[in-house]
């Protein structure tokens, strides 16, 4: 059974991609779309405050015509987190994603993130267990 660790040492990221909470929301999908990600960590001094998405933005910004130039990130953020640590299991992620209809869970450690999974990566990681099961040597990405 693969743990967080497992999918953050497996993707080889060396930096956590976050943004400050008083920035403004354009910045946020700046970032997005420069990093080919759909969510970012919003933090301060280090310690993790919130995320904002994807799904933040259009649920917020776009249904509501707001305009991301003048929305602040802090007023869209997620605040109340879900998040896991290096020993928690793929299937534990599952779990609670399924239960909380999220798909990113920010990895922390100290009170600081250290990295983020997505449903992607879970999703990725559980079918090459599969594959490895069934000696199936074809890449799955």
């Amino acid at each position: 059974m693969h743990h967080v660790a497992d999918l953050l040492e497996a993707r080889q990221i060396e930096e956590v991609v976050w943004i400050a909470p008083l920035a403004p929301v354009y910045d946020a999908l700046h970032l997005m779309n420069e990093h080919n990600i759909g969510a970012l960590l919003v933090q301060i001094d280090g310690y993790l405050v919130g995320i904002v998405s994807e799904r933040d933005y259009v649920r917020k910004i776009i249904l509501d015509t707001h305009t991301a130039k003048a929305t602040l990130v802090s007023q869209i953020m997620t605040r109340e987190l879900i998040t896991v640590t290096r020993d928690d299991t793929v299937v534990h992620c599952v779990a609670l994603m399924r239960r909380h209809k999220i798909r990113h869970l920010p990895v922390v450690e100290d009170g600081r993130a250290i990295g983020m999974v997505s449903l992607r990566d879970l999703f990725l990681d559980v079918i090459h267990e599969k594959f490895e099961e069934h000696h199936i040597v074809e890449e799955v990405d």
